[in-house]
């Protein structure tokens, strides 16, 4: 438990949306049922949604929220927005505890937040830029709604309108910009133009968004002021978090960027004022498909089942519990590699996995159970004692696929395996994140220490790529 652990408590609950449970889940729901459906062929690894009040924005934020697959396991969510109250030149991650909503609590990845801090001098703990700021706040009860795995936040809120600035945060958030993550821009458009010109200046800021170039989005930032539009105060309220995103994303070249809905508060009845309004777009940003399949949650509970039930046994007994496959979909059934993890307080327990198996995922996941809890020879044996402080991660494996140059290499993405001869070893994809390595020491460290070839023996040696889909179990409360 956190020391002075302080929640940010809702600051526009019963202004921007309801404070009452049962109406506040009638409205979101009111909002997804007739909102665009999901239009993306992969994973969505961003998106751009509106902040305003919900019956004026809440229709097109629900269009973006459904691109997203419920049951994809976004291990975080990184929510940019930018300051409305206060400007102190910098941006500000919380770090004080949890975000709670009528809906409950939304957890705050503290330790994700602190490292950014501790990455970049442009990013800062001031909880004051949060605390009445409802740009990150009436995302969550979208979020709360859709999202069926559990998930953490990273709550940040820009105060600055510093192009450097923006590209210096985005350099920090690199590492975690990888598909078990999620980006959200919090950002409306047009603010206060005749109804015909947010149309207008709403496209044209849509459409340089969409084009994935920083500065052609900055540009027509700022050629919209050139064109003294009547009443134009800004083209999008929170564009340092829009162009901060943007920053991460330019150099992936296959992300797409898709249009999903638009309206602008004249287009709200009875409440829209045609003579002033306020633009709402809803942009996803996909990726191709990370695997030919996805598990489900309840695909992900039964992997995470087999590998608790099966150590549980194995340590106590030498035995293996029996394996009830009736309700099992297809996904368990196929033949996919996997890596079985174990941790005891964040620190390496076991690690043993299998790249291409001839068995079902299911038996996979049981073997590699044993194998890391029992044959791992970095590590003694794991005892009884140890098991209810064990946490079990599982990597279900994409095939591996060699590539020709290292630049093919996305760090957080693709794990590598190195292989010279008979002897070959490798990373999975998470390590890259958790180490803070280069891709050289990340290349460095496998063929040294898992293959076994020295430091620069990869630079002779066939390297593979693949990439995980990441299962945890909950962190067992000690007792």
């Amino acid at each position: 438990m956190q020391k002075n652990k302080k929640d940010r408590q809702p600051a526009v609950a019963g202004s921007f949306y309801p404070a009452d449970v049962t109406e506040l889940k009638r409205m979101i729901e009111g909002f997804i049922s007739p909102a665009k459906p999901d239009q993306s062929s992969g994973t969505i690894r961003a998106i751009l949604v509106p902040h305003a009040g919900y019956v004026f924005s809440g229709g097109v934020a629900a269009s973006g929220y459904n691109q997203l697959n419920p049951d994809h396991a976004y291990k975080r969510v990184f929510i940019l927005a930018s300051s409305h109250r206060v400007s102190f030149g910098k941006a500000s991650v919380y770090t004080q505890g949890d975000f709670i909503t009528p809906l409950g609590r939304v957890p705050v990845d503290i330790e994700t937040a602190n490292a950014l801090i501790s990455s970049s001098g442009s990013i800062i703990d001031y909880p004051e830029a949060h605390l009445t700021e409802h740009s990150i706040e009436v995302q969550l009860p979208f979020l709360q709604t859709i999202i069926k795995q559990p998930f953490k936040i990273v709550p940040i809120v820009l105060g600055t309108q510093n192009p450097d600035i923006c590209k210096d945060i985005a350099d920090a958030l690199r590492p975690w910009f990888t598909s078990e993550n999620l980006f959200i821009v919090s950002a409306d458009f047009s603010h206060y133009p005749a109804y015909a010109d947010a149309v207008r200046v709403d496209s044209l800021t849509a459409d340089a968004f969409c084009t994935n170039s920083p500065e052609s989005f900055l540009k027509t930032i700022r050629s919209n002021e050139k064109l003294h539009i009547t009443q134009l105060a800004t083209s999008m309220c929170a564009w340092p978090a829009a162009l901060t995103l943007l920053y991460l994303t330019q150099d992936h070249k296959d992300l797409v960027f898709s249009r999903i809905d638009y309206k602008n508060s004249g287009d709200i009845k009875p409440y829209g004022d045609k003579s002033s309004v306020v633009g709402y777009h809803a942009i996803s940003i996909s990726g191709p498909k990370e695997s030919g399949f996805e598990l489900t949650v309840a695909d992900k509970q039964d992997l995470i089942r087999i590998a608790r039930s099966t150590i549980n046994s194995y340590v106590k007994t030498r035995t293996l519990p029996p394996i009830n496959t009736v309700n099992f979909s297809e996904n368990l059934k196929v033949k996919a590699g996997a890596f079985v993890t174990l941790k005891i307080d964040d620190k390496l327990r076991g690690c043993i996995g299998s790249f291409e198996p001839s068995i079902p995922l299911y038996k996979v996941i049981q073997e590699m159970a044993i194998a890391s809890s029992t044959q791992d020879s970095r590590f003694q044996p794991v005892k009884e004692q140890e098991l209810e402080s064990i946490r079990i991660e599982i990597s279900v494996l994409t095939p591996m696929r060699k590539i020709k140059n290292i630049s093919e290499i996305q760090l957080g993405k693709h794990g590598i395996y190195i292989k010279k001869g008979f002897s070959g070893g490798t990373f999975l994809p998470q390590v890259a994140t958790e180490t803070g390595w280069t891709l050289d020491e990340f290349l460095g460290h496998c063929a040294r220490d898992k293959a076994g070839i020295g430091w620069t023996g990869w630079k002779d040696s066939d390297i593979y790529v693949y990439e995980a889909l990441i299962l945890e179990e909950d962190i067992p409360k000690k007792k």
